[in-house]
């Protein structure tokens, strides 16, 4: 890993903790918080790419676990991944990876409906995909009163997907080697 490489993942992983700074908003139903900090895993990955983008989320989350509070609220603390949030907070160094390794399979620009899909697909799918299966472990609901209770996530997430494709394209326009 090179000095480039070292700078994107900490800018990132910056990023996703400044995106902390916005109040979360608590669902009553699995007492997971709607934060902005999924849109910093979102242009993570389509920004510095798979691998700076999954490790600077990873990063992120060893800096959580070792109890900095940068979740939103002010949270932090190995505590964290033991709760509802903890699946969705894990899923992220992948999501990033994901989106990341999608966004660079394509030369040149990448359409506007792909990276919708891209970020989408890493951004919600697979944040769900680890996330609710935990809320439902550690909330010890059943999988389907987990998901019922995730959905109400789904508004948020798809504005962050738009606003994030959109970000990507024109951070990716004006700087067309990252």
């Amino acid at each position: 890993m090179n000095t480039k490489d070292i700078v994107y993942v900490a800018l990132f992983a910056a990023l996703t903790a400044a995106l902390g700074l916005f109040p979360p908003l608590t669902l009553p139903a699995v007492g997971v918080p709607i934060t902005a900090q999924s849109m910093g895993v979102m242009l993570a990955g389509a920004l510095a790419g798979s691998k700076r983008g999954g490790y600077a989320l990873l990063l992120f989350v060893i800096l959580v676990a070792i109890g900095l509070p940068l979740l939103a609220g002010g949270r932090g603390g190995f505590g964290i991944f033991l709760g509802p949030s903890g699946g969705f907070i894990l899923s992220w160094p992948i999501a990033a990876f994901l989106i990341g390794w999608l966004f660079e399979r394509h030369q040149g620009e990448t359409p506007f409906a792909l990276s919708l899909l891209y970020i989408a697909l890493g951004g919600v799918g697979v944040v769900y995909l680890i996330g609710v299966p935990w809320v439902a472990f550690s909330a010890e609901l059943t999988f389907v009163q987990a998901f019922t209770g995730s959905a109400g996530f789904i508004p948020g997430d798809i504005v962050k997907v738009v606003v994030a494709a959109l970000i990507a394209r024109g951070v990716r326009r004006a700087y067309p080697g990252l």
